[in-house]
């Protein structure tokens, strides 16, 4: 087999990249796996709702790649200065655009026949491909002793969110997770910059003052 074709598509609540968070395990971030046929076929995933997590292969849809293989990039931890190799890190700029992500599993639905798994944490754009699920499995998958190499030296802080505006009560505590782990890129510090993105078709504006997020705004888009 000379290429990878997408069984589903992941149907999530972000539909550009920023806002993203940088690895799956959000709590609250809901996102539906919607299959192809003949993929969907309930036989297909007979024994995975004993699992309370699994794999998902997907596609880096939304980043432009190019032939040329570069062999450095700039992880945003760094600042967006260091070069580290492409395969220190899980940047999507990569000589093929693969991604995966563990997802908690939530419910293994079936419509007309066909199969949907509803997930908790995912750290994809609305629309992205999947190329495969596989079940997390924890005797072999957790690695208690495992390393963390540079990314275990640079510091994850989260930051204070302050709502400065009235927000619909069943996005707040989800937003607050987004918002908490800072979505800004890490070499942009501008305490007079106002950002944007959507998020379940609302507009969310923020700003970031001392370590302190404020949010603005979160408009219906509709």
């Amino acid at each position: 087999m000379d290429r990878l074709v997408p069984i589903a598509t992941l149907r999530t609540p972000f539909s550009q990249k920023f806002g993203v968070p940088r690895q799956s395990g959000t709590e609250g971030v809901v996102g539906r796996v919607e299959f192809h046929s003949p993929y969907g076929d309930p036989n297909a995933f007979r024994g995975l709702e004993g699992y309370s997590h699994v794999w998902l292969l997907w596609g880096f849809s939304q980043v432009e790649q190019t032939d040329r293989f570069v062999p450095t990039v700039r992880p945003p931890r760094l600042g967006g200065n260091t070069r580290m190799g492409v395969f220190a890190t899980r940047s999507p700029f990569r000589p093929n655009p693969i991604g995966m992500s563990v997802v908690k599993l939530l419910k293994v639905e079936v419509t007309d026949g066909r199969v949907s798994l509803v997930v908790e944490g995912v750290d994809m754009t609305d629309g992205t491909p999947v190329y495969d699920v596989k079940p997390y499995l924890p005797h072999a998958d957790c690695i208690p002793q495992a390393t963390g190499g540079w990314s275990a030296e640079v510091k994850d802080e989260c930051l204070s969110v302050v709502w400065d505006c009235s927000v619909p009560e069943e996005l707040r505590s989800s937003l607050e997770a987004i918002l908490a782990q800072d979505p800004r890129p890490h070499y942009i510090d501008d305490s007079q910059r106002v950002y944007g993105f959507a998020y379940l078709g609302h507009e969310v504006k923020f700003a970031v003052k001392d370590d302190v997020l404020h949010v603005l705004s979160v408009l219906d888009k509709a």
